[in-house]
């Protein structure tokens, strides 16, 4: 599975992402009947300060044109799950499902799916959808991680009550649960972006050394643990990985296979406490 968005490569590359799928489409080998593709609408795809009426989010005028945009880019006649990028507060989910059902008829996308969605509005959504007896989302794509587990108070619970899978992004939180204080005492290799900010806080620091700590009592590798961590939850089908390396792409592979242990678990949930079940985490 392939998962990116018409607008990463960002700024004056914008579409960038696409356009080196579309190439590895194009060598042919069925690489595009073997690959589930994914990609994202909603940012404009115009340049900076260039703003007019669906230009971005989720008209119906906007999705045409980025879907027809984004299948010329892959080089593909068809996506498998086209996801909204973010909430619309704009477009009404009637508008959205007529214009996603039209694509479904031609033949240009076969799901839909969401993503950065809260619980209320999967539930509105498929609830709408279904009004229209519509399938509506299939999948939602959110921040989740051992260090981020807000989804679990009501977006996870949404999903699995409407029948969606959840691949979290940033599974390792910017790097901050890929052993970063270690890499920094044995490699002089220093935390940048999300993880550097995160780790500036003392609190938060600890924890992360905590994490390590345990990890490394057990023999295991903190990047691994994290997605393997992610494979236990209840709702996910599988995290997205953006590896840079092929170290990286091998690491991630090998937690498939990891099991972890009860006591590992417990470990990590002592360390990174979830906010508990729903509704019973914030009603009482």
């Amino acid at each position: 599975m392939f998962d990116t968005a018409n607008v990463y490569g960002w700024g004056e590359n914008k579409g960038r992402t696409e356009e080196i799928i579309g190439t590895w489409f194009a060598q042919g080998g069925d690489r595009r009947e073997k690959t589930v593709l994914a990609t994202k609408v909603y940012a404009s795809m115009y340049r900076e300060g260039d703003t007019w009426p669906n230009y971005d989010r989720l008209s119906a005028l906007n999705i045409r044109r980025a879907v027809e945009a984004s299948l010329k880019r892959l080089q593909t006649d068809y996506i498998d799950v086209y996801q909204f990028h973010h909430v619309d507060r704009l477009t009404p989910f009637e508008e959205i499902w007529q214009a996603v059902e039209v694509l479904i008829q031609q033949g240009k996308i076969l799901y839909a799916g969401s993503s950065n969605f809260p619980g209320w509005k999967i539930a509105q959504a498929n609830e709408i959808a279904a009004r229209q007896s519509r399938l509506g989302l299939v999948s939602e794509q959110c921040i989740y991680n051992l260090a981020e587990r807000r989804a679990e108070m009501e977006v996870i619970p949404a999903a699995q009550e409407y029948g969606l899978g959840v691949i979290p992004w940033s599974p390792l939180h910017g790097g901050l649960l890929g052993g970063v204080i270690k890499k920094e005492v044995e490699g002089g290799r220093r935390a940048s972006g999300r993880s550097a900010d995160a780790l500036a806080n003392s609190t938060v620091r600890a924890q992360v050394q905590a994490y390590e700590d345990l990890l490394d009592k057990h023999g295991l590798e903190p990047g691994e643990v994290g997605l393997a961590w992610l494979l236990t939850r209840p709702g996910v089908t599988g995290p997205i990985v953006g590896p840079r390396t092929q170290e990286q792409l091998d690491s991630a592979l090998r937690a498939v296979e990891l099991e972890l242990s009860q006591e590992v678990l417990a470990g990590l949930d002592e360390v990174f406490p979830g906010p508990g079940a729903s509704p019973e985490a914030f009603a009482w």
